[in-house]
This record gives C-alpha cells, structure tokens and sequence, in this order.
C-alpha cells in the first residue's frame, strides 16, 4: 500500500491506496489561515505539521493496517508558499500563502530587473504573479530585513513536511515551477532568475523529477507519526499536478477542470510550449519530461 499526505490550505488528508490505486482509509486534520492584514494570507508551518502526524497516526489505526504494510509516502500540497527557515531548519516566519496578495510592487520590480515579460517568459517560462514565491521573497528582504539575513533554506508547503519527515531539503519540478526562480525548459533551477534577484543558489533545496524517492522516514519522524523509519518518500508534485495524474491527465487531449479552494483549468502538454504573453502558467508537469498550461 502507498500513502499520500496532501498539505492544503484547509487542512492536511492522509490517503492509503492499494497498488490499483484504489482509496482504503483517508483522515482529515484542519488549522487556521490567519489574515493579519488586508491581502495578506498565512499559516504557521507548525500547524502542517502537528496535521500531517494526527491524519497518519489516524489512517494507521485502521483495524488490519500496519506501518509496514506502507510501501512508499508521496508528498502533495499548496504551491507557491514561502517557508524560511535558519541554518538549523527552524521557521523564522509564518509562511506567507499562494492566495497572498502584498507583492504587487515585487511583481512590477521582478519584472523589470528581468528585463521585461518576454525575457522572463525566456528564463522561467511564466509571468511573475503576487501568488508566486520569489516575490514574497524579495518582499521580506524589503520589509522584514532582520528575518532575511538569518535565512538559509527555502521550502515549499509540502517540502517543509518532507523535511519534518526525512530531514531532506528537497522539491520536485512541478511545484518548483511555480516560483519564479525555475528554468521550466530545462526543467532546473535558473541560475539567472537567482542571480538577477541576489537570492543564493544555496537557499534552493534539491530539485528532482517527482517519481524520485527524495528521502526516508527518520527514526523521530517514524516515532511521531508511526510510520516505519526508512519508508522512502517520492518528490510527489504541487497539488494540480499531482491531481492530474490521479484523473487520468497524463497524455495530450485530456483537459480537467477544478473547482475548489481555488479554480483551475489544466491541460497536458508532451512539449515545453510557453503562451506567448503570459497569460497561463506553463509548468512542468509531475509526470516525468512532460509539461503542462494551467489557468
């Protein structure tokens, strides 16, 4: 059986499918979304993670399902959040959300240090937009300088609880496209994007292809959440892309169309094909060397 931990922006599902992908036992555990100011939007990184071991702990109490009978976690969430962490993994912040608005200003100056949207359609593939994270980035060096010169890492939402899980700073490619920082053509970070904005290389976690295992439960996280230390964990996928391949939008003609939290029409793509003004994301898709447009 596979496990599936989905950081959203409600709450935090655990899911134990079968091989056939059919569903045995999800759990649901909600936190708050705190608004401190008019467009702002946060969570605390903490609340995921108190989520994620109350849902596991409560998929494994189903009667006949052990810890070892999970073969393999695979990690989902909320794209775009910033999470900052310290040189010892500590969260300096509330993590600022993908629904967050206060980075206007940061778009309109990305924007222009690239050089304009067809240059950053050149290096990343996308418009920059308030929801993405290197603009929160920028927004916190700007604002909140005394948090900004004590960061070393930055995470993603689900990539925080993949370091809770596996102490591995990770991501994959579909969730990295979303933060303006990825070369989505080639399908790795942008050296240039980083450079252009003075964000070190050495921030960025590991990026992978999202079928790759990116970790193993360690021996705390397993003591928390009961699952089995060194249970590998796959790099997993952003949320959209990782419910698109669960519907079945893993090859050209297929298109699904969401509405939840947010709304959200999504189409496979076998070639990086970028919209020439901007007006859709282009990311790279959870399945491996194939792409996707998202509006």
């Amino acid at each position: 059986m596979l496990l599936g931990i989905d950081i959203g922006t409600t709450g935090t599902k655990a899911l134990v499918i079968d091989r056939a992908g059919n569903a045995i036992v999800s759990a649901t555990e909600e936190y708050p979304l705190y608004t401190p100011r008019p467009l702002w939007s946060e969570q605390n990184p903490e609340d995921w993670w108190q989520a994620c071991q109350r849902a596991v702990e409560r998929v494994l109490a189903t009667p006949g399902l052990k810890a070892k009978d999970i073969k393999g976690v695979g990690l989902t969430g909320q794209m775009h959040g910033l999470v900052l962490l310290d040189r010892n993994g500590a969260v300096l912040r509330p993590a600022i959300l993908w629904n967050d608005q206060r980075t206007g200003l940061q778009c309109a100056e990305i924007t222009e240090r690239a050089g304009g949207l067809k240059r950053l359609l050149e290096l990343t593939g996308n418009a920059v937009l308030p929801g993405f994270t290197a603009p929160k980035i920028v927004w916190v060096r700007e604002n909140e300088p005394e948090i900004y010169a004590q960061v070393e890492h930055v995470l993603l939402p689900k990539d925080y609880i993949r370091y809770r899980l596996t102490g591995e700073y990770a991501t994959e490619v579909s969730d990295a496209s979303g933060t303006s920082l990825f070369d989505v053509a080639h399908r790795r970070w942008s050296t240039e994007m980083a450079g252009l904005l003075d964000i070190p290389m050495s921030w960025l976690p590991t990026c992978t292809e999202s079928e790759v295992v990116s970790g193993r439960i360690t021996a705390e996280a397993a003591r928390l959440t009961g699952l089995r230390a060194g249970t590998p964990v796959a790099g997993g996928g952003g949320d959209q892309a990782a419910q698109a391949v669960g519907s079945g939008i893993v090859r050209p003609g297929i298109i699904s169309v969401t509405s939840g939290t947010s709304g959200v029409v999504f189409a496979y793509a076998d070639h990086y094909s970028p919209e020439p003004q901007g007006r859709v994301h282009v990311f790279c898709h959870a399945v491996p060397g194939a792409w996707h447009a998202m509006g």
